[in-house]
């Protein structure tokens, strides 16, 4: 029998993974309806992150949390056993920011710390946190306070604050960090500060004015200075440390974190090697198929992963910016876009399950025999 892994991210702004998936495997289906065709929706740690957890059986896990700017949201961990998955970006991520507004200065990592501290509460020893899509700039401070740390005076939340903080007590962190294992889907290797830092790279991103990020890189800097002190070792230079704004810093220099790259953390979590075995053609996937794609992405890292089993593998895409040489440098055979089916761009925004259906069909005709 015919066997499919349908292994695609998400459609950034119009489409879940899961969703890519099922109207991906719908065409499949239209021309093999006897075949086995499993869905196994993926992610790099951004948004997405925690439905993929779910997609693969993890149990959702609700939880209320301070959003970017201190107002509730509800967010989830997935666990499964001990492990649990934290997403930052549903918690206190860009997406959450209330009317889409930006909060450069005061945007706050708390929500994140609240989530993974709700999941050490229940039990989890094994983190693994998610960190793209941030919103914030405050060097991962509101993520430590919210597992227990103790800035000296008290200030608000928000990176722009940082600068009048003069101590940093850890002695009181949650006693379940003690034993637990935090691993951070991490694919970028910024420094905390300077002109590949945090503030300066990754800044404007979120609405950050030229003199605010100077002002934030400041304030990160002697957030630094501060952690130093605390922890008896200087992080800020350390790859990932200028991460969804500072966060990747704290979570290696307080908690000892490891940071891994996003995909391959991810597939190794939804047990991708085991579910490939067997298959004979992986379809992955992402909104647009463009040279970030070949740094890590989604498509590349399930491509290379498939690859490593001897599985052939093809992806969908809303549109495909990379020729074939590119493709196949990604270990990726053949690209299909929305446009191959429908040129009108708008069409394909609205009705982008529609037409991955027909793109299914299509690459079930060309790559199934």
């Amino acid at each position: 029998m015919t066997r499919v892994l349908v292994a695609p991210d998400k459609f950034k702004g119009t489409l879940p993974a899961y969703d890519v998936a099922r109207a991906v495997a719908l065409g499949l289906r239209r021309v093999h309806p006897d075949a086995e065709v499993e869905l196994l929706p993926v992610a790099d740690g951004g948004d997405g992150t925690l439905d993929a957890a779910i997609s693969a059986g993890f149990e959702r896990v609700p939880v209320t949390v301070a959003g970017p700017t201190g107002e509730p949201v509800e967010t989830a961990y997935a666990r499964q056993g001990t492990t649990a998955v934290v997403e930052m970006a549903d918690a206190c991520g860009l997406e959450r920011l209330p009317g889409g507004v930006p909060a450069s200065l005061t945007a706050s990592s708390r929500g994140l710390g609240e989530v993974m501290a709700a999941a050490l509460d229940a039990g989890c020893r094994e983190l693994v946190v998610g960190i793209g899509g941030s919103a914030s700039t405050d060097g991962g401070a509101g993520l430590l306070a919210a597992l227990g740390a103790v800035a000296s005076p008290a200030v608000p939340d928000g990176g722009a604050a940082l600068v009048d903080v003069s101590a940093l007590a850890l002695d009181a962190l949650h006693p379940g960090l003690a034993d637990a294992r935090v691993v951070v889907a991490c694919d970028v290797d910024n420094p905390l500060t300077g002109p590949e830092g945090a503030a300066a790279v990754y800044g404007p991103q979120k609405g950050a004015l030229p003199e605010q990020v100077g002002e934030l890189d400041a304030a990160l800097s002697h957030w630094a200075d501060v952690v130093a002190t605390s922890t008896g070792a200087d992080r800020r230079d350390a790859p990932g440390a200028g991460a969804a704004g500072g966060v990747g810093f704290a979570l290696v220099a307080a908690l000892g974190a490891e940071l891994r790259p996003g995909i391959g953390l991810l597939l190794d979590l939804l047990g991708f090697a085991d579910r490939v075995a067997g298959a004979d053609l992986v379809v992955t996937g992402e909104g647009s198929l463009d040279a970030q794609s070949l740094r890590g992405k989604a498509p590349v890292g399930v491509a290379t992963a498939a690859g490593a089993a001897g599985v052939p593998v093809v992806a969908v895409c809303g549109r495909r910016l990379l020729d074939d040489d590119e493709l196949a440098a990604g270990g990726i055979g053949a690209a299909y876009a929305l446009t191959d089916v429908e040129p009108d761009v708008d069409t394909c925004m609205r009705e982008p399950a529609r037409l991955l259906a027909d793109l299914g069909e299509l690459l079930a005709r060309r790559h199934l025999t």
